[in-house]
């Protein structure tokens, strides 16, 4: 699924340049709360380099200072990466005291074509009901939900991804990885601010799935780099430790927290698709009850291990059935332990259906009954075409930008994806990367700034519960949990899909930025 085309030097290729493209400017108006609000729109592309590039001859060939040229052929073609944006700003607005929040997706290795047309740009994808959308024509539509009546908004594709090129002398090493990727979104956005003269707008990010695991890394080395201290940190469909995830925790034995953390999620899906023994008339109250469940009865189960008697065992495999629908001799024969790729291929087994992960409201065909685990998205399947044929029409049409390149929804980084996260006490990981400590970090050396999580309860990518239990974990002063807030809705990975949700996310997201821009 993961194909893009990544500029590298190849022996038979010589090293390929990059080079940033003009900007096109183009304007337009979106109807917000019943108030039109007119917008200038910018398509662009600013250059980054990789952390140890010195930009000293750059700076003295722009002022006519003619300098030897490097001896050798790695000092001529330096890592650099092409990174395309979509900045929206408001007309008439001061632009230093405007707020401003740059916007994008994970993956890794994703464009952000998902936050642009889903969440707060001018213009979004239409996505009613939970089932697979029917073929083109779709629908472009105004966007109501547009954060344009408190922000100015920046969407920007990661290095390798959309209309963002990579090239020159080790670029995949540079850019493709935790680190490298956080300093590339680091330089851009000290840039853009210079560029647009922007650094004394009260300043926000916004990241969704692995995006926050990057906005945690590019808010501290923002901080601790660039001396750019930002109000606030929005995370959407938040992991910050991969040890948490559900994907596939049976390769990290030892560790139960995943199990722990994706019940209150699988209780979410199962009461949707009414998979439940009992009936639950209220959701967040049944919730409250298997969050309660899995920090405590749950939790002291899977610690004891093969010391966990019997008696006990069959205990806890009924209350899981209660919570999940799932058969008792099969959570027996899982030990307990039902990772997210089981509970949706099992969910729904008997009638042959497969549900999402992404959004576990949405269902399809199974395509293999007898399959330990879901074998594809439903979600990703019923939308994806909308979201990749709207944008390509539309950043052609309205925003005249690209027409002659490819828009490359993921980049080549699949396998090949550099896990390795030195943390801010320098002790760098190996393993799956953890990135807690570095907004924590920010936290505690900027206590003004705040952090806002916002969470689908059908959401088995990121379950919701794991993105507060890092929260609360974080190893910062108790004080600073005040900066935190959270906010849970109806929906899935992608809380913006259901309209509904998405109004009440602009909302809380809006309310945030108002709160903390100093401006109030």
């Amino acid at each position: 699924m993961l194909s893009s085309t990544v500029l590298a030097a190849t022996p038979e290729q010589p090293v390929p340049k990059v080079s940033a493209n003009a900007d096109s400017v183009t304007h337009g108006t979106v109807v917000v709360d019943g108030t039109t609000i007119a917008y200038r729109a910018v398509a662009g592309t600013i250059l980054v380099h990789g952390a140890a590039y010195d930009d000293s001859s750059d700076i003295l060939s722009k002022r006519g200072v003619k300098l030897p040229e490097p001896k050798d052929d790695d000092a001529k073609n330096p890592p650099v990466a092409s990174m395309f944006y979509t900045a929206y700003f408001k007309d008439g607005a001061p632009s230093a005291r405007r707020p401003i929040t740059f916007l994008y997706n994970g993956g890794p290795g994703s464009a952000s074509v998902w936050v642009h047309m889903g969440t707060f740009g001018p213009r979004r994808v239409n996505t009613p009901g939970d089932t697979h959308l029917p073929a083109a024509p779709y629908q472009l539509i105004n966007n109501p939900q547009s954060l344009l009546d408190v922000s100015d908004v920046v969407f920007v594709d990661a290095p390798g991804t959309g209309f963002s090129r990579i090239g020159g002398k080790d670029a995949d090493k540079t850019f493709l990885g935790v680190d490298g990727d956080a300093e590339a979104f680091t330089h851009f956005i000290a840039q853009f601010l210079g560029k647009y003269d922007r650094f004394n707008s009260p300043k926000y990010l916004f990241g969704e799935s692995y995006g926050t695991m990057r906005s945690a890394v590019v808010i501290n080395n923002l901080e601790q780099e660039q001396n750019i201290d930002f109000n606030g940190v929005i995370l959407l469909s938040q992991i910050l430790n991969y040890d948490n995830s559900a994907d596939t925790p049976q390769f990290n034995p030892g560790i139960d927290n995943p199990y722990v953390l994706a019940l209150p999620t699988y209780a979410a899906t199962a009461w949707y698709h009414k998979a439940l023994p009992t009936t639950h008339p209220d959701l967040k109250a049944f919730l409250a009850e298997v969050e309660h469940f899995a920090l405590n009865d749950y939790t002291l189960a899977l610690a004891q291990g093969s010391d966990l008697p019997e008696q006990q065992r069959t205990a806890i495999a009924q209350k899981l059935h209660d919570y999940t629908g799932l058969p008792v001799d099969y959570i027996l024969k899982s030990n307990l332990r039902v990772n997210g790729g089981q509970f949706e291929q099992q969910l729904q087994a008997t009638t042959g259906t497969a549900t999402g992960r992404l959004d576990t409201r949405y269902s399809s065909p199974t395509i293999d009954p007898m399959s330990k685990e879901v074998e594809y998205d439903p979600q990703s399947s019923a939308i994806s075409s909308a979201y990749v044929t709207l944008f390509n029409d539309y950043v052609r049409t309205t925003l005249k930008y690209g027409s002659d390149e490819t828009y490359h929804l993921f980049n080549t980084a699949a396998g090949r994806w550099d896990n390795k996260h030195t943390q801010p006490s320098g002790y760098p990981s190996e393993g799956v990367p953890n990135v807690m400590a570095d907004l924590a970090m920010a936290m505690k050396t900027n206590p003004n700034l705040h952090v806002m999580l916002n969470a689908g309860y059908y959401d088995l990518a990121t379950p919701y519960f794991e993105g507060m239990y890092e929260m609360k974990h974080l190893p910062i002063p108790d004080a600073l949990q005040k900066n935190i807030e959270y906010a849970q809705y109806d929906s899935g990975h992608m809380v913006y899909v259901d309209p509904k949700s998405l109004q009440q996310l602009h909302d809380n997201v809006a309310t945030f930025i108002r709160k903390t821009d100093n401006l109030h």
